[in-house]
């Protein structure tokens, strides 16, 4: 009897002494990040049958168990990977943000300035201080250009450095799992979880999951598998994967992301493998965003230089004899890269090159292409616009967006080109004229209205258009009667050079220029019959302003991002306008990441509070179970107590 009796307390003291020391220890790790509420699994000990009936014997503790929720412990780390991704896109833009100032920081009021000081130039062509202003305005252009783009690199090397040490975080995350996956294996077959090694290896997954986002896959061993998109391994058993960071095959200058294979070789991964995490945001920032401001600035660089030099190279300058305009930008060629993986010969030489030449900056778009074989037209090439994803089927040597594509050698059918057409311009972009002396404000060409008119009209601009111009011939425009809306005119240029004469006739029409000769005469008002206006080379190029007011109106030349329509250009924007564009851009992807963010965060937030309040420890609960089987226990001391008193009754009992 007595034996029975102190069976069971002591079964009762034990249980609610294991209960107390589980209670502590949850109350000792409430605050540990990752810890999970533990608890105490008792069961009641099969009962003794009797005569009288089955007696209880008291209680077992079966298992301490721990607070556990797949779902939600999912759930938490995929929109933790995703919060993470958000804000390091988000970081990464506002740095971007700052390439692009407003105001008198930023290329556009620097174009605007210099386009303004050919304004100046135009009221005083021959003094050298107004010329030395353009070149200093042209400088101050340039240079900001420049600069934007080595903030552009700035910010590449930075991307680079964050994927290198994001890389190494993820290696070093994923052999503690593997080594903790092995742990738990030595343990699965006492036939008890261990929790404080499932709570450290679920913290790892959730920190690894700031890097990247990851699905794990438990197999019966008690290990737990970590996979990215793709089902690319990580972690299988106690076995890690680790990942690296190498250039990109396609452009060296930007990173990519490979996994090492068990030969030791790197295989290099798609941005779209990576879904979540500090090192998606990373890539999809470098390859998306980044490429986007290059392209954009690139843009606009290779299309002002080449207008402002073509328009300067159609005037003549102050020099002694006067001539051609040289150039006054200098910015960096198209480039056309093989991927790392082309065929190549013997000699380590690629099989096949491809060359690019600009033969109208005016129409170059802010993107980067993609060049490969036609499978469905041999001979072809299928040529892929990236900003947008528009796919031409092109032959070698056609001029497609502004550009020329030469293939030469002898590619393979699986070879890859990438086309930077302006990824690479306004990083080189700088002045190469230096002699105030240079700047071709003059006209080859100027105008005579004939004193005897009797019109009224006036020669309101005659600008230089084309490099077909003879500026030694002259030309003579005679007016005739009225021809509906407009008054007919006959022509006449002479060529000293060959002592010829040719002739023609037209139709003068209000606000449309008269165009001959490589030139375009506009004039205010109307011209009457018998009206004489002559062009004829510039005699005095010092006092000539025909081609500073020829430059000054390219501020609202629309010279920027033009597309054909059939054969004719239209569209485009004026330089600052494209940089109010792309600025603005910017400006729209801040907004949008820092949205996206937001979002994420709060969603994350909110996830690891419910998992916490589902297997975090809860200190009052706690602090109420103590005193809870604290008295528990003292009952069952009473227990044993009372069982020492039956005892030593019944031998005094025996005794008597």
């Amino acid at each position: 009897m007595g034996t029975a009796l102190l069976s069971i307390g002591t079964r009762a003291l034990s249980a609610n002494y294991a209960k107390l020391q589980t209670i502590s220890n949850n109350i000792s790790n409430a605050n540990v990040t990752g810890y999970s509420r533990q608890d105490v699994l008792l069961e009641t000990s099969k009962g003794q049958f009797s005569g009288a009936g089955f007696f209880g014997k008291g209680v077992n503790v079966v298992t301490v168990t721990r607070s556990a929720d797949k779902f939600l412990t999912a759930e938490s780390a995929t929109t933790k990977a995703t919060a993470a991704m958000d804000a390091t896109r988000l970081a990464q833009l506002q740095g971007l943000e700052n390439v692009f100032p407003t105001g008198e920081d930023g290329i556009g009021h620097a174009a605007s300035q210099f386009l303004n000081a050919m304004v100046d130039l135009a009221s005083t062509p021959q003094d050298l201080s107004a010329r030395q202003v353009v070149l200093s305005r042209a400088t101050e252009l340039a240079s900001r250009f420049a600069n934007a783009g080595v903030q552009l690199d700035t910010l590449q090397a930075g991307v680079t450095a964050d994927l290198k040490t994001s890389v190494d975080t993820v290696n070093q995350l994923t052999g503690n799992i593997a080594r903790v996956n092995q742990e738990i294996a030595k343990v699965n077959g006492v036939g008890h979880t261990a929790n404080d090694l499932l709570d450290q290896r679920d913290q790892l997954i959730s920190q690894l999951s700031q890097f990247v986002q990851v699905t794990t896959l438990p197999a019966e061993d008690g290990t737990l598998g970590v996979f990215m998109a793709g089902g690319q391994r990580l972690v299988l058993g106690n076995q890690a994967t680790d990942l690296a960071v190498a250039s990109d095959p396609m452009d060296s200058s930007r990173s990519a992301v490979g996994i090492m294979e068990a030969g030791g070789g790197l295989r290099l991964l798609s941005q779209d493998t990576f879904t979540g995490g500090d090192i998606a945001g990373l890539l999809r920032f470098q390859n998306s965003d980044l490429v986007s401001a290059r392209t954009g600035l690139g843009q606009m660089a290779a299309a002002l230089s080449a207008r402002v030099n073509d328009q300067q190279s159609l005037g003549l300058d102050l020099r002694n004899p006067p001539g051609s305009g040289a150039p006054i930008f200098a910015v960096g060629g198209p480039t056309a890269g093989n991927a790392s993986t082309n065929a190549k010969d013997a000699a380590g030489n690629f099989l096949g090159n491809v060359a690019l030449t600009v033969t109208d900056a005016s129409q170059l778009e802010a993107s980067e292409y993609d060049l490969t074989a036609d499978p469905a037209n041999a001979g072809k090439y299928l040529l892929t616009r990236r900003a947008d994803g528009l796919v031409r089927s092109i032959n070698n040597g056609d001029t497609v967006d502004g550009m020329t594509v030469n293939v030469t050698g002898s590619p393979a059918a699986t070879d890859r080109f990438l086309l930077q057409p302006v990824t690479r311009t306004a990083n080189d972009m700088k002045t190469v004229l230096s002699d105030p002396k240079g700047v071709a404000a003059a006209s080859p060409v100027a105008a005579t209205v004939n004193v005897n008119n009797k019109g009224t009209a006036k020669v309101d601009a005659l600008t230089v258009v084309d490099h077909s111009i003879n500026p030694a011939a002259t030309a003579t425009f005679s007016f005739g009667a009225v021809n509906g809306s407009g008054v007919d005119y006959s022509w006449s240029m002479f060529d000293p050079a060959t002592s010829t004469t040719t002739t023609g006739t037209g139709t003068w029409q209000a606000n449309q220029p008269i165009a001959l000769n490589g030139f375009e005469l506009q004039l205010k008002g109307v011209p009457t019959n018998g009206d004489v206006i002559t062009v004829g080379p510039t005699e005095f190029p010092a006092s000539n302003n025909g081609n500073a007011l020829a430059m000054a109106a390219l501020r609202d030349e629309k010279l920027v991002g033009q597309r054909l329509n059939g054969a004719t250009p239209a569209g485009g924007s004026n330089i600052t306008d494209a940089y109010a564009s792309l600025m603005s851009s910017v400006g729209v992807a801040v907004q949008g990441a820092k949205a996206s963010s937001q979002i994420s965060s709060v969603v994350a937030t909110t996830m690891a509070q419910q998992l916490a309040s589902k297997t975090g420890v809860n200190l009052d609960e706690e602090a109420a179970q103590l005193m809870q089987f604290q008295q528990s226990y003292q009952a069952a001391a009473k227990i044993l107590s009372t069982a020492q008193q039956v005892f030593d009754t019944l031998l005094r009992a025996a005794g008597a």
